[in-house]
């Protein structure tokens, strides 16, 4: 599925630049679409599939002119990877404002994260800004038959979210930064239900009548649903938003 252009609102990214990894694809294409909507420049990570990749940077500049979008390709599931494409968007972009952790299976999905992150930290506490924001998953908080190396990845991300808030708190006193005013440097994460991508559009439509079911809003969630509320926490009026973790499955965790 293709995401949809984004309407911008009035939270302040712009001139930002924002890496997302997994961004050429569902929610992480949604991401991408929402952050150069609201003014990022735009980094986007992928893992093999050159052709599509290239295919969304072309959509991209034709709908956000004058944004700059750039692909990085690299396997963030090694430390060393993450550090290169890294310092490949700082050396293409000049920095890096925004980190959205976005990726599969349990050595992307928890390593990953933390590579990523810890490779970005540091660049962000030398600036003093910075916004982090991991994509997790309702699994991760009910568990699921079947999925138990999946759930463990994404729950060990909550745990990753908070600890990584203390820690630029306390980096940032340390090298006497001002913790409290201005953008700030926040961690969060956000917890997706089950949304309508490519990953769901092979469930047969029986399950997929059965997820629903088990929805209190009775559907799908939307790619830009997740984003909007990524766009919010990497904004800057978010500064006072940290170590938390965001719901966005139509209430199912109720």
């Amino acid at each position: 599925m293709t995401a949809q252009p984004a309407q911008p609102w009035l939270g302040t990214v712009q001139g930002r630049v924002a890496l997302v990894t997994g961004g050429t694809r569902g929610i992480g294409e949604a991401i991408c679409h929402r952050l150069a909507a609201d003014g990022a420049e735009i980094a986007a990570g992928y893992w093999r599939g050159r052709e599509s990749a290239e295919k969304f940077a072309e959509t991209m500049a034709a709908e956000y002119p004058g944004r700059r979008i750039t692909l990085h390709e690299g396997n963030i599931g090694e430390a060393v990877d993450c550090r290169r494409v890294l310092h490949e968007v700082i050396e293409q972009h000049g920095r890096l404002d925004i980190l959205v952790n976005w990726n599969k299976v349990i050595a992307v999905n928890l390593s990953g994260a933390f590579f990523m992150a810890q490779a970005a930290v540091e660049h962000m506490i030398e600036r003093g800004t910075g916004r982090i924001i991991s994509v997790s998953s309702v699994i991760g908080e009910t568990g699921n038959v079947g999925q138990a190396n999946y759930a463990a990845s994404k729950s060990g991300l909550f745990g990753l979210t908070k600890t990584l808030a203390k820690e630029a708190v306390f980096q940032l006193s340390r090298a006497q930064r001002p913790v409290g005013d201005g953008i700030g440097l926040t961690v969060n994460a956000v917890t997706p239900g089950f949304i309508a991508t490519d990953m769901l559009a092979t469930i047969p439509d029986k399950v997929l009548d059965r997820i629903r079911a088990q929805i209190p809003v009775a559907r799908l969630g939307r790619p830009e649903e997740i984003a909007r509320v990524v766009g919010f926490l990497a904004a800057d009026e978010s500064a006072y938003i940290t170590g938390q973790i965001w719901a966005v499955n139509g209430g199912l965790d109720m």
